[in-house]
């Protein structure tokens, strides 16, 4: 689960399948354009930028002006795709994405790199797990986080094609793909990875396969659990969670995030409105410390074993 320079043997680096797409897509429409804040190396833009250096513009250590120049181009019928590290794409300039953005509608894509603890000995500083919370109070604002490399791709061509403002959560993590059959990509719905019928563990990003790992390991005792992608947070897939709900009577979230108003948060609210059953979440309380990302995992129970055990318990809330 560490950060590599390269993604070890199975593992792929979901920003290469990014980078590759992106360039492909503006090979086909020059309307789209780069903005960053000297960001080129993290997200892994060096080949967009020898490729299309006109198109590319780098405002340097200043967020707040990256998005308002975003905001400039879509206006000018440009679609500007902003990538820097999400902590300071979503925290120093949360007013521009909500006023110069969101509001206005723009045909802007945030593209937020490193979420979540991918800088992991950097600390709270740099972790990135509010911005599910904050993002997702905006609801014309598409939010999705990939599980894998196939699924990352698709969402920057969707995003590309899209009319509107979208926010991509990517990681530096090199995650293994999903190994699902006939997938099609369908943003706002909530893919299924595991059937079960006893508990439901809803996972986004780089949990899913943990998650997958998870249901596995439940089935080998007995227990059938469902394990759904909500790659999608806004819209989030109400049909799906509330079908869970009803037909396996508990939940498990499980979220690379704050389960505080994250993927957690948006699930309780639901379900508690709609048709209440214990839900358990799996992530991050609030503020975490320095520590590797191995470390800060399994620590906070992102972990097969972390997530089977919050399973656990579900069904047992829901037996009481």
């Amino acid at each position: 689960m560490a950060a590599h320079a390269s993604a070890p043997k199975g593992l792929s680096d979901c920003r290469e399948a990014w980078v590759t797409t992106l360039e492909s897509l503006a090979a086909e429409d020059d309307r789209i354009v780069v903005v960053v804040n000297d960001s080129v190396g993290s997200s892994k833009l060096g080949g967009f930028q020898k490729k299309f250096p006109d198109r590319l513009v780098n405002v340097g250590i200043a967020e707040q002006c990256m998005v308002g120049v975003s905001a400039g181009l879509a206006n000018g019928g440009r679609i500007p795709f902003v990538s820097a590290a999400s902590c300071f794409l979503t925290g120093r300039s949360l007013e521009q994405i909500k006023a110069d953005i969101v509001y206005a509608g723009f045909n802007v894509k945030l593209v937020g790199q490193s979420s979540g603890v991918a800088y992991g000995e950097l600390g709270p500083t740099h972790h990135s797990i509010e911005d599910f919370a904050w993002l997702r109070l905006f609801n014309t604002l598409t939010v999705i986080t990939p599980a894998d490399a196939w699924e990352t791709a698709e969402a920057v061509k969707w995003a590309a094609a899209h009319e509107g403002p979208v926010y991509l959560r990517l990681s530096r993590m090199p995650v293994p793909e999903l190994n699902i059959e006939n997938r099609v990509f369908r943003a706002g719905q909530a893919e299924l990875v595991h059937a079960g019928s006893d508990v439901t563990i809803i996972a986004c990003g780089t949990t899913v396969h943990l998650a997958a790992s998870a249901a596995e390991a439940l089935q080998a005792e007995g227990i059938g659990a469902r394990v759904l992608n909500m790659a999608t947070l806004n819209p989030l897939d109400e049909t799906a969670v509330l079908a869970a709900a009803r037909e396996t009577g508990a939940i498990v979230t499980v979220e690379e995030a704050s389960i505080r108003g994250g993927l957690g948060g948006a699930v309780a609210e639901l379900t508690a409105a709609n048709h209440a059953v214990p839900v358990e979440r799996v992530g991050f309380p609030g503020f975490v410390p320095t520590g590797s990302v191995d470390w800060l995992f399994k620590e906070f129970g992102l972990s097969p074993e972390g997530i089977a055990a919050a399973a656990r318990r579900a069904i047992g809330r829901a037996r009481k």
